[in-house]
């Protein structure tokens, strides 16, 4: 009973979406009609992305850039602004989730050799910041997070009209992180002197490109005919097959690190959706609630459920998906759980920071209510 209970903690999102699957189920009996509600193309692209950014995290190679660029930093302000924006600018391609689980270790090693009183002035807004810049940068792409790849496939628009729809709201954003971090910048003082960090602060043998080149230019091309599939120039099917069957010749423990109780709550709600679509009176309700309304029910939603679920749930019962696309990134922004990605910061806070968890809570709470405050007064704007 106590591993089932630990379970429903960790994974509530997953179980709110196999119940809800189940109880729609017993409303309208399985039959063959089920087999359409699920999106294997999504699916199967999504699984080919986490695997291939896995991959490339194992073999170092974004800790090795992110130690790059800081060896070119003099001045902690420019420290805080690189720690900030490769969260921006990697989760327009590695995904929100990718940049908060290899950047934000990185960033407590590092400012680890400030020293205490430094460290314990700046990791809990570089960290609330970092996590909500990786929500901001992945909104611009159709694959910087699981609800956009979704939408996007659903929606049948093109890369580039994705792109154009999302692009005020990644600029302002940039904008704004830019500011912020010039602000922050100035509670540093002194020169910063760089020097090489161990990501996990472990003692680990010196980077070497030129032994995981072979590995990386292969996850690199694997990455590119995920790219090419999502823009719809190859089949699902094909390079399904191919990202697969390369890494299990490469190393089969990366099929291992995706996640697979999300690609399962995409399945839960796949099912719940289609069955209600179903259902006259609840179909009808849902559509008159959410038509016209899409941003702001987004929003919404995403605050209690989290923008994955809000998008999945939405889809069914609007057309105006462009709408939906703006609302369901905008409504990463807020609360805790309006992201599942703001999770993975929060709990490697939890661990270094233990006493100090309230704090987080608060420092990226309010930030994250700015920011979104922000971007809806862009989008009101916008019309």
């Amino acid at each position: 009973m106590k591993n089932v209970i630990a379970f429903v903690k960790k994974e509530v999102v997953l179980c709110i979406s196999l119940l809800l699957a189940v109880i729609s189920s017993c409303v309208v009996l399985p039959d063959k009609e089920y087999a359409g509600y699920i999106d294997y193309r999504t699916l199967a692209i999504l699984l080919c992305l986490m695997v291939v950014m896995a991959g490339l995290q194992k073999l170092g190679i974004f800790s090795w850039v992110a130690q790059g660029l800081l060896r070119r930093v003099r001045s902690f302000g420019g420290l805080v602004q690189v720690l900030m924006l490769l969260c921006f600018f990697s989760g327009m391609l590695i995904t929100n989730d990718v940049a908060l689980i290899t950047f934000v270790p990185f960033t407590f090693i590092v400012l680890e050799m400030m020293g205490g009183e430094q460290k314990r002035k700046l990791i809990l807004p570089i960290v609330a910041m970092q996590t909500i810049a990786a929500n901001l940068g992945s909104m611009l792409t159709p694959i910087g997070n699981p609800q956009n790849l979704y939408l996007y496939s659903k929606s049948g628009m093109s890369i580039g009209s994705f792109i154009l729809l999302m692009l005020p709201y990644a600029l302002l954003s940039l904008v704004l992180l830019v500011l912020w971090g010039m602000v922050l910048g100035k509670r540093c003082l002194g020169e910063w002197e760089g020097g090489a960090c161990s990501i996990g602060g472990q003692e680990k043998e010196p980077f070497c490109l030129k032994a995981v080149l072979a590995p990386m230019a292969v996850y690199v091309c694997l990455f590119l005919l995920c790219l090419l599939t999502v823009i719809h120039v190859l089949p699902w099917q094909a390079v399904t097959g191919i990202v697969l069957a390369a890494v299990l010749v490469m190393d089969r423990r990366i099929l291992g690190k995706a996640d697979y109780s999300l690609l399962l709550t995409f399945v839960g709600f796949f099912i719940f959706i289609g069955n209600v679509g179903r259902i006259a009176a609840f179909r009808e309700l849902l559509q008159n609630v959410v038509e016209n309304r899409e941003v702001y029910a987004a929003i919404a939603a995403s605050q209690i459920i989290s923008n994955v679920p809000a998008a999945l749930l939405l889809s069914g019962f609007t057309q105006n998906y462009g709408q939906l696309v703006i609302g369901v990134n905008l409504g990463g922004l807020g609360t805790l759980i309006a992201s599942m990605a703001s999770l993975i910061s929060y709990k490697y806070v939890a661990k270094e920071e233990p006493n100090r968890k309230g704090a987080y809570i608060a420092i990226f709470s309010a930030s994250s209510v700015c920011f979104l405050i922000a971007l809806v007064i862009l989008q009101i704007s916008l019309g």
